[in-house]
């Protein structure tokens, strides 16, 4: 809903907005280069190859065998492509399934971010286990918790059971056990988005 409602701003004002969602079962491949190379080509994605991208892979490619972009790289194109835009918002999805070893570099890169653009805004959405992660490395965080509504996700549990391909395999018995087990556990479904302002 965040993302939806910045982008439909987007429309109207002048700002850019970039997404990512980490995927627990894509987390080897999402390393903090790509995830930092998504959320730049999303930057710059409306226009043309800015002349400073094209130059950047160009170098990379006439060195031995054409090496990919270091983070490095990738963090200097994305302080140009920031520092071009009049307001920026970055939010990062389900920061939690992030691989653990990646996630302290993931953090680092995006306090650089804000420290460096007094007019980026970062949006990180997170269960609660990686919250002293998050305030490790942005000191002021507005944090809002925020849990699911039980009659909510009883109505979907029971629509979802409705539609099962067959019924008569599951006993009301049964049923109501599925039902009660998820209830149990949705605290554990939790939330946290995080927003984080500038001068950190």
């Amino acid at each position: 809903m965040v993302i939806d409602s910045l982008c439909n701003q987007a429309k109207k004002e002048n700002i850019a907005v970039s997404a990512f969602y980490c995927d627990f079962l894509s987390r080897k491949e999402q390393s903090i280069t790509n995830i930092m190379g998504a959320i730049l080509s999303q930057l710059v994605g409306k226009g043309g190859i800015p002349d400073y991208l094209r130059k950047a892979f160009q170098e990379a490619q006439t060195e031995i065998g054409g090496r990919r972009l270091r983070l490095a790289d990738v963090m200097g194109m994305l302080r140009v492509a920031i520092a071009s835009l009049p307001q920026v918002f970055i939010c990062v999805d389900a920061l939690d399934e992030c691989l653990p070893k990646c996630l302290p570099e993931l953090l680092g890169s995006l306090r650089d971010i804000v420290r460096e653009s007094p007019t980026t805004r970062i949006f990180l959405t997170a269960r609660p286990q990686v919250t002293q992660d998050i305030q490790r490395y942005f000191i002021k965080t507005v944090v809002i918790a925020i849990s699911p509504n039980t009659d909510d996700i009883r109505n979907y549990v029971e629509m979802r059971l409705d539609k099962d391909s067959d019924p008569e395999a599951m006993s009301n018995h049964l049923r109501a056990d599925i039902v009660r087990v998820i209830l149990e556990n949705i605290s554990d479904m939790c939330v946290e988005p995080f927003n984080i302002s500038p001068c950190q």
